[in-house]
């Protein structure tokens, strides 16, 4: 018997993928959702552990988009609550303010130091370095060498494994654009306006939007909407092979079962599905899959005894004595995350490759490391420490190297020919996005469907509103929406 043939194939139940799903159920165009593994939410999930809730990777919940908060709303209603933002740098010994708070930074490093790193800023604005192609050099430029090697280096290395610059400046463009020295001291110290007239670089809210139990309650609650609808969810369902042929996409292989549609949106990494495409694409595709290179993290979950043991959503390690790269505090981003009032959860954050030797060392080790690195920072005490486990989430971040440009030419040429496949997400485009830019290129995927005409890699390149932009109307999607040369069928009622 032949596979059943439904408008609109999903691969992935993230929040791009949902988003799709979700966007399209509004108006009465069905999907099928097909999800590898056994949770929704990918990367903003809430992991659960003996009733102590954490998430993976911490995700505020704020955006310029209002197409994303609408959603957001809708979805969660009361669920959705206010919580102040407090984040710190550890470095030194010593613990900063983060957004720069002056007086603080000042005591921090001590007269001379912040002499140095002043007269250091003062260069870089004199005598800008270029070309200006790597992380190092862009932000060197805007913060000046010594507080670049202070505060950006020892931590975006351990994030990315890989030296500065070697990280293409395109990434830190698109994840602090709008921030400088100059306006992050202004920021600190300036009166403020008023409500309306205030406006806000990202890097420096203060506060933000939660789910009451975390990001997971987002997407538990979009996955059950979906299937009220109509749309249906199936789980445990790797994709195995996309059948294609020049025009098309037709059917996918999926958890060993065969699946036919007339519209496919994918959120897969570009590598995976370059190579599960079958017949096997030009051999300048198939060499394209060795150009994008991800970075995989793992959180080591620690319960404590005690409560309040410090204010911080999340604390940035920038101390090379220990490999931890960042703590979350998940009492401090909803009280509803820890179960037992009179304990707290802490969640370490350490960034590997898949395969390497922190991927594999075993739970209890990595549990043991975590207490002894929390422990040496001073943070809480070793034996307060009663419990812990440890989540591993693999692709966590597509990496910003010297190759992945290139192969996103080859891919973008290759999707002009097969364009009922539109790619949405972080890993699907390959963007370090924020969870509110990969829904909003979800929501153009699903409206392209519907007959608009974006191109998504041109909203995806359009970083003005992600960091100081003005926010993303209705009005403002519609001036975007004349650039894709291909356009797919309208499907569901007129």
């Amino acid at each position: 018997m032949s596979p059943s043939l439904y408008p609109v194939l999903v691969i992935g139940a993230g929040p791009a993928g949902l988003t799709a799903a979700y966007e399209l159920s509004k108006h009465q165009v069905l999907s099928l959702v097909l999800e590898a593994t056994k949770v929704v939410g990918g990367l903003a999930q809430t992991a659960e552990y003996k009733g102590y809730m954490f998430d993976i990777g911490g995700h505020r919940f704020f955006t310029k988009v209002s197409l994303v908060d609408q959603m957001w709303r809708e979805v969660l209603g009361p669920d959705f609550i206010k919580r102040p933002r407090l984040s710190r740098i550890y470095y030194n010994s010593k613990f900063f303010y983060y957004p720069l708070v002056p007086m603080n930074a000042l005591m921090g490093l001590g007269l001379w130091e912040s002499f140095r790193c002043g007269l250091s800023y003062l260069m870089a604005a004199l005598f800008p370095a270029k070309p200006e192609d790597d992380f190092e050099t862009w932000v060197s430029n805007r913060f000046g060498k010594r507080l670049y090697q202070i505060f950006f280096k020892t931590y975006t290395e351990k994030v990315w494994g890989i030296p500065c610059h070697e990280i293409r400046a395109e990434w830190a463009a698109q994840r602090i654009k709008g921030l400088s020295l100059f306006s992050a001291v202004w920021n600190a110290i300036r009166p403020k306006p008023s409500a309306g007239k205030q406006k806000a670089i990202k890097t420096l809210i203060h506060e933000f939007e939660y789910p009451r139990r975390g990001p997971g309650l987002m997407w538990k609650r979009t996955h059950r909407l979906v299937e009220e609808r109509g749309c249906q969810v199936l789980f445990e369902r790797p994709v195995e092979k996309i059948y294609w042929e020049p025009g098309r996409v037709k059917a996918v292989r999926a958890g060993g079962e065969m699946f036919r549609a007339e519209h496919f949106v994918s959120t897969m990494p570009i590598r995976q599905l370059i190579e599960a495409l079958d017949p096997a694409p030009p051999p300048e595709v198939r060499d394209a899959a060795r150009d994008f290179n991800y970075r995989d993290f793992l959180t080591v979950a620690l319960m404590v005894k005690g409560r309040d043991l410090f204010p911080d959503n999340w604390i940035y390690v920038h101390d090379t004595s220990v490999t931890v790269g960042r703590i979350q505090n998940y009492g401090n981003w909803s009280p509803e995350m820890v179960p037992d009032p009179n304990t707290s959860c802490l969640g370490l954050e350490y960034f590997c490759f898949e395969g390497d030797g922190l991927w594999t060392t075993p739970d209890h080790e990595l549990v043991e490391l975590g207490r002894q690195e929390i422990a040496r920072l001073g943070l809480i005490k070793y034996e307060d420490i009663f419990d812990g486990t440890v989540v591993r989430m693999p692709k966590a971040y597509p990496v910003y190297d010297g190759t992945y440009e290139r192969g996103l030419g080859i891919v973008r040429k290759f999707l002009q020919t097969v364009p009922n496949l539109q790619l949405v997400g972080r890993n699907g485009m390959h963007r370090y996005n924020n969870q509110d830019h990969s829904m909003l290129t979800a929501m153009l995927a699903a409206r392209n469907i519907l007959g608009a005409r974006y191109d998504l890699w041109s909203v995806n390149a359009d970083t003005e509103y992600h960091e100081e932009g003005g926010e993303i109307t209705e009005a403002e999607l519609a001036a975007l929406e004349s650039t894709q040369p291909l356009v797919p069928a309208r499907v569901g009622p007129e």
